[in-house]
């Protein structure tokens, strides 16, 4: 086994962003996952047009674009209101398994150079503390083949919203407000929008290929995102409030077909639909992150915190926070940690600051019903207002 100078933690998109960046600046990276790839994550399965921008300029996910059914914008529904907004320009997003995006965005990490392990179980961060100060050297593991304990001089944690690493170190918590859950599932024969268009698709052999539009029908308490799939699957994700005792939560499947039966909008299109697969549970999905300079470690993805993501847009947080994260590790063993975790707070910040606040007001939104009817008038009084959020939702101004 090669000594590494940075160990990832977690082969998600902000891992593999991070690695690929590290390796081809000749850094020697070793990424660890808890599981063996591919594997099913519950995702909206969306990258949108500025997530995709990103990967454009890194060049990683290439075969996202030959792979993946073109998203042309958004249909928005709520209280008897359905809008469709365009990506302005002509730009695009992909609707993409989660399973096949990481594997393709590990299979450029691990060209790069990364040397990847799947099935190592990270217990925690190997703490060294010197008075009030703490610092990391690696972690403790269990998994094939595994030392006790894996090292290095940076440690990148990007094990998610539940990592071990950060709830271990005291950094993470669940707020007491907001606590949604969220229910997704993959089905067959959910009939779509009918809002379709085609595209010539220039990507390998010259030929027309559908375009669709991903879907979020916002409802008093709650949503429902809905995403075309290729191979002909659906992803529909339902999010709700919910706490102590939620007997709904118990069957997760006959929540998800209740809620989308007694929805005006889409229960013709879910009447004949079929679960590929049993629903998946996540929650409560809000998780706070303290910063704290600890030298040696840095954080990237869900496990820097996690809010939800209703526009669509978690992927974009993870791959530019893994971009943020690479950068922040060659500075840390090119000149030292000293100035490394401020300056990364405030890239974080910059990137992402405004869009939180975006988010934010969105999930304001879904929670009042007052609220709700008021964006309902709205959106019927002045349609391009709700395109202008669709654009912004779809992190159109980073595409640009």
């Amino acid at each position: 086994m090669t000594k590494c100078d940075v160990l990832i933690v977690g082969a998600g998109p902000a891992g593999t962003v991070a690695g690929a960046i590290l390796a081809r600046a000749g850094v020697r990276v070793r990424i660890v996952d808890r599981a063996t790839f591919p594997r099913d994550k519950l995702c909206g399965d969306t990258i949108n047009p500025g997530a995709l921008a990103i990967l454009r300029r890194l060049g990683l996910g290439c075969d996202i674009e030959r792979s993946g059914l073109p998203v042309a914008g958004m249909r928005v529904t709520g209280d008897g209101v359905a809008i469709e907004g365009r990506y302005p320009a002509g730009m695009y997003g992909f609707a993409i398994l989660r399973r096949d995006l990481d594997a393709l965005l590990l299979n450029d990490a691990i060209a790069g150079g990364c040397e990847f392990d799947a099935n190592v179980q990270v217990q925690g961060a190997v703490v060294h503390e010197a008075g009030r100060v703490r610092s990391v050297s690696g972690v403790s593991v269990v998994g094939r083949g595994s030392a006790p304990t894996l090292s290095a001089p940076v440690t990148i944690a990007a094990d998610g919203r539940r990592s071990a690493i950060t709830f271990g170190l005291g950094l993470a918590h669940h707020p007491e407000r907001p606590r949604r859950w969220a229910i997704g599932a993959y089905f067959e024969n959910f009939l779509p929008n009918g809002v379709r268009s085609r595209i010539r698709d220039d990507f390998a052999t010259v030929r027309v290929r559908p375009v669709c539009t991903g879907e979020m029908h916002v409802r008093r308490g709650r949503y429902i995102g809905v995403a075309d799939l290729p191979d002909g699957l659906t992803n529909v994700c339902l999010v709700k409030p919910s706490g102590p005792g939620d007997v709904a939560l118990r069957d997760p499947a006959a929540l998800l077909k209740r809620e989308l039966a007694r929805d005006p909008m889409l229960r013709d299109r879910a009447a004949g639909a079929r679960l590929a697969a049993p629903p998946v549970v996540l929650g409560p999905l809000a998780v706070d992150v303290r910063s704290e300079a600890i030298n040696g470690l840095l954080l990237a993805g869900d496990a820097a915190g996690f809010i939800d993501p209703m526009t669509g847009d978690g992927l974009r947080f993870a791959i530019r926070g893994g971009e943020l994260a690479a950068g922040a590790a060659l500075h840390a063993l090119q000149s030292g940690w000293t100035g490394v975790h401020a300056a990364l707070d405030r890239e974080r910040r910059r990137a992402f600051g405004g869009k939180w606040r975006f988010n934010r007001a969105l999930r304001a939104l879904v929670a009042s019903p007052r609220a709700v009817d008021a964006a309902a008038v709205g959106a019927r009084a002045v349609p391009a207002l709700l395109r202008a959020v669709i654009a912004r939702a779809g992190d159109c101004d980073v595409a640009s």
